[in-house]
C-alpha cells in the first residue's frame, strides 16, 4: 500500500519532532537542570560482620551513584557518611567535601567495621554528631532539608524505636533500606511517614544499585520533565517547579492539557500478561493491579474500540478473562481488582507461548483485522527460555510492550519488546514507581490513511460528478445546426 504525500510528510514531521524531543531531554540532563533543594544528607551504613566485604563494596557503589545525581555544593546538598557496627565512625562530615569528586573518592576509601549491629546507637550518633553544626550541618530552617538514608541487612542488637522517633521529631527525614534477611518491622520503626515512600527492600546487595534512580529523583524538585514526574503524553516543557504539556507536529493538545490526538482511536485488542510469581509479594501485586487499571483508564474501551484481556502466570498460566468479556471500564477494573495472586515460579517463556497460541485467537474473543497489543509485566528472571516465544509473538504481528520491576532482567525485556525497543520497553527498580511507567506507556493506534479505500473512492467520484454538473450548467455549449 502506498502512502499519500500528505501522510508521508506527516510521518517525516513526527520523526523530526521525536528527534527534537530526544535531543532536548539529553541536553537537559547534560546541563544538570535537575537541581536539588538545599539538603543536609547523611548516609548511615551497616558494616556489621553479616555484610561481606564484596557486599560492602556494592553499598559504596550505590552511595557514589546517588551522590553523582545530586547538586552538591555548600549552598545546595552537603553529604556525610556514618559507618556503624558495634561502634560508630563518622567517615565523612557534612563540612568535609564540597564537590562530587571529593565525596566519591572518600566513599571508596571506607572500610567495614565487621562487628555487631548497633543501629540505635548509629541513629543517636547521627542526631548528636553528624547533623550538628560543628560537623557542617546548617541551622534548622524550613528551606533546608535534613535527610538520613539507613542501609542495613540485619536485626539491631539495641533498641531503635524511641531514638528513631526522637530523630524524626528533630526534623530528620529517615529513609530505611533493608537487604536480605533484614527485619522489616525494624525498618518501619525507623522510617518516616508515609512508609510506602520511605521503606525499601532488596533481596541482596547485588541489586541495591537499582534504587539509585529513586533517590536521585527524591531529591530533585525543579525540573519535573527531566525526572519523568509528569502526565504529558508527548512533550513536557519545564517551568521552575512546574511544567506544561505540548504535542508533536501534526498532533493537537486535548482539553485535559496532557493528551494528544492526530486521529480517532481504532479498534484494538489489548492483552496484559502479568507475572504473579512469589517474588512479587502480595502488597506489590496490589500495586500491579492498580497499574493495570491506570492503563485501562487511558484506553477507549467499548464494543467497537478497545477490548482488554488479562492473563496471569507463574509456574502455570491462567487466563483471568478473555478479550471482549467486559466492554466498559468499570467492569474491567472491577475484574482486575478481583484477580487472585498465584505465587510460585516465573515461566515467562511458557506465558508468551500461551499469548501467541491462545490469547489472540477468535475463540478467545480476538477480532479479525484488529491491531493486537501485548503488555508483559515481570519482576524477575524467567526460569525458562523466552527467545523463540518472544520472536513468534512479534512475527505474528503483535505489538509487544515489556515492563520490568526490581530483579527483572533488562536483556529479557528488550527481547520481548517490539521495535523501536526504546518505545516498547520500560524498567524501574521500585514497584511504587510503576505509576510513572503507566504515564509514559502510550498505546496510540490510529487508522492508516488508505487511498484505495472504497469509501474514499466513492466520495472522490461524487465530488468529481458534482463539479462536472456545475461546469455544465455554467457553460452551456450551443451546437449550430
Amino acid at each position: 500500500m502506498r502512502l499519500t504525500s500528505s501522510l508521508f510528510f506527516l510521518l517525516l514531521g513526527l520523526i523530526g519532532a521525536q528527534a527534537t524531543v530526544d535531543l532536548r531531554t539529553a541536553a537537559a540532563m547534560a546541563a544538570g537542570l535537575c537541581k536539588t533543594r538545599p539538603t543536609d544528607l547523611v548516609f548511615i551504613i551497616d558494616s556489621s560482620r553479616s555484610v561481606r566485604p564484596s557486599e560492602f563494596e556494592q553499598v559504596k557503589v550505590f552511595l557514589a551513584k546517588v551522590i553523582e545525581g545530586l547538586d552538591v555544593g555548600p549552598n545546595a546538598t552537603r553529604v556525610g557518611v556514618v559507618n556503624y557496627a558495634s561502634r560508630v565512625k563518622n567517615e565523612v562530615s557534612l563540612k568535609t567535601h564540597r564537590t562530587k569528586a571529593g565525596l566519591v573518592k572518600a566513599v571508596t576509601k571506607i572500610e567495614p567495621l565487621s562487628t555487631g549491629t548497633m543501629t540505635g546507637l548509629a541513629i543517636q550518633f547521627a542526631m548528636n554528631v553528624a547533623f550538628s553544626e560543628g560537623e557542617g550541618a546548617r541551622a534548622k530552617s524550613p528551606d533546608i532539608s535534613k535527610v538520613a538514608i539507613i542501609v542495613t541487612d540485619g536485626r539491631p542488637q539495641d533498641s531503635i524505636k524511641d531514638v528513631a522517633l526522637r530523630a524524626r521529631d528533630a526534623g530528620i527525614e529517615i529513609f530505611a533500606i533493608g537487604v536480605g534477611r533484614v527485619d522489616m518491622s525494624t525498618l518501619k520503626q525507623m522510617a518516616s511517614d508515609p512508609l510506602d515512600d520511605h521503606v525499601d527492600y532488596v533481596e541482596s546487595y547485588s541489586v541495591i544499585e537499582k534504587l539509585t534512580k529513586k533517590f536521585q529523583e527524591a531529591f530533585c524538585v525543579s525540573d519535573l520533565c527531566a525526572t519523568g514526574d509528569h502526565d504529558c503524553a508527548q512533550i513536557c516543557i519545564s517551568n521552575p517547579g512546574s511544567y506544561k504539556c505540548a504535542c508533536k507536529e501534526g498532533f493537537t493538545l486535548m482539553d485535559d492539557g496532557r493528551s494528544c490526538r492526530a486521529c480517532s482511536n481504532s479498534a484494538t485488542d489489548v492483552v496484559f500478561l502479568i507475572d504473579g510469581s512469589k517474588s512479587v509479594r502480595p502488597e506489590n501485586f496490589e500495586l500491579v493491579k492498580k497499574w493495570i487499571n491506570q492503563i485501562i483508564d487511558k484506553l477507549d474501551v467499548s464494543d467497537s474500540k478497545a477490548h482488554v484481556g488479562l492473563v496471569q502466570y507463574s509456574s502455570a498460566v491462567k487466563q483471568e478473562f478473555p478479550l471482549g468479556r467486559y466492554n466498559n471500564k468499570k467492569d474491567l477494573k472491577d475484574a482486575v481488582k478481583k484477580m487472585a495472586y498465584m505465587e510460585r515460579g516465573t515461566m515467562t517463556g511458557q506465558a508468551l507461548r500461551y499469548l501467541s497460541d491462545n490469547s489472540f485467537t477468535a475463540g478467545q474473543g480476538a477480532r479479525p483485522g484488529v491491531t493486537k497489543v501485548g503488555i508483559v509485566f515481570t519482576d524477575g528472571r524467567s526460569q525458562d527460555y523466552i527467545g523463540d516465544a518472544a520472536k513468534k509473538a512479534k512475527e505474528n504481528g503483535f505489538k509487544m510492550y515489556a515492563v520490568g520491576v526490581g530483579n527483572a532482567v533488562e536483556n529479557e525485556l528488550k527481547e520481548i519488546a517490539s521495535e523501536p525497543i526504546g518505545e516498547h520497553y520500560f524498567y524501574t527498580a521500585d514497584f511504587k514507581a510503576m505509576t510513572q511507567i503507566a504515564k509514559k506507556l502510550q498505546i496510540n493506534i490510529c487508522q492508516e490513511e488508505d487511498p484505495c479505500e472504497c469509501d474514499s473512492l466513492v466520495k472522490f467520484q461524487k465530488k468529481v460528478e458534482d463539479a462536472l454538473q456545475a461546469l455544465t450548467k455554467k457553460y452551456i455549449l450551443i451546437i449550430p445546426v
